[in-house]
């Protein structure tokens, strides 16, 4: 049973930020919310284990649904 990892993963994060900004370079909100979607089915793909993405989803929720910050 695979558990979402949540803890830091990232060799280099600011690099991964700067190539997700650069991917909604020029894109109005429409053509933004399009990659963003198509990017999380993408990579819901390759993780292929229900469990995970249910807890992704519930973890990506978690402070959107509650107000709270972390």
């Amino acid at each position: 049973m695979t558990a979402l990892n949540t803890q830091p993963n990232l060799d280099r994060p600011d690099e991964l930020y700067a190539r997700l900004l650069a991917a909604h370079r020029d894109l109005d909100d429409a053509q933004s919310a399009k990659v963003n979607a198509k990017l999380v089915l993408l990579l819901a793909n390759h993780i292929g284990d229900p469990q995970v993405i249910d807890e992704a989803i519930a973890a990506a929720r978690e402070d959107v649904v509650t107000g709270s910050t972390p």
